[in-house]
């Protein structure tokens, strides 16, 4: 399994954008997705997620009303929609793939996209 971000940039405070993760293997249809982010000199945090079927999400507090994850079993990609950037979302974006379930813990996914930068300015 192999999960390719994208559609990371630069983009003004209050502005939008919308990254999306591509999954190669037949079985993507079978995994919770989540999107994780990684802040300069942070450790990675936890952002949202969404079941298999795209029936059920979770988001972290700090993105919670602002940040929209969905996701298309036809086209094997997931999506993470932002809204309303502050310069604290500043960080490297994530996507993973939790074959077993659908956890916040990083720990809990098995398998990770490289990462693409947003940077959010003031």
């Amino acid at each position: 399994v192999q999960l390719q971000a994208s559609g990371g940039g630069l983009v003004q405070a209050g502005g939008s954008l919308r990254l999306a993760c591509a999954v190669s293997g037949r079985t993507f249809s079978t995994y919770a997705m989540g999107w994780f982010r990684q802040a300069p000199g942070k450790d990675r945090e936890f952002v949202g997620n969404i079941s298999w079927n795209g029936s059920t999400t979770s988001y972290s507090n700090s993105v919670k009303g602002r940040f929209t994850i969905s996701r298309d079993n036809a086209k094997n990609t997931v999506s993470l929609q932002m809204n309303n950037l502050k310069p604290e979302d500043t960080a490297v974006y994530y996507c993973a793939a939790d074959v077993f379930g659908m956890g916040t813990p990083e720990a809990e996914y098995d398998y990770w996209g490289q990462g693409t930068l947003v940077t959010v300015s003031s």
